[in-house]
């Protein structure tokens, strides 16, 4: 069975993703003619990218038994005006002082295995329809 997000239009330039019983309100910057009440799709596709490296970070860490308390993870990525997109995004995670030294690349590599950066790293095929 497929997965479906649906999408509705509350006004202006929002736009809400309804997923199962939740809903991802979504908005434009003021100086984009939104109303800036919420992120920009962008900005939840940067949040899922970072998130999701968390997720294994954290599971990482969970099967281990070592403590996350002190560790935050940040994403980075600035705008290249010549290319107009963000070339390149570095994800940074911040270990706890007790962090096992020995676990370090290891962390790195669960991270990598984030899905959502493996869809962006061989992308779906998308078929975008007006029915």
């Amino acid at each position: 069975m497929a997965t479906e997000i649906t999408v509705s239009f509350p006004g202006n330039l929002k736009v809400d993703a309804h997923v199962n019983e939740f809903v991802i309100s979504t908005d434009q910057p003021e100086k984009s003619g939104g109303d800036g009440s919420a992120p920009a799709p962008f900005q939840l596709f940067t949040a899922s990218i970072a998130t999701c490296a968390g997720y294994f970070a954290v599971k990482f860490c969970k099967a281990r038994n070592i403590e996350t308390t002190g560790m935050s993870l940040v994403l980075k990525y600035e705008w290249d005006k010549e290319q107009k997109r963000y070339p390149k995004m570095a994800i940074e995670l911040k270990l706890p002082e007790a962090f096992p030294e020995k676990y370090r690349k290891a962390i790195v590599r669960a991270m990598d295995q984030c899905v959502v950066k493996q869809h962006i790293l061989q992308a779906p095929e998308f078929e975008i329809l007006a029915v």
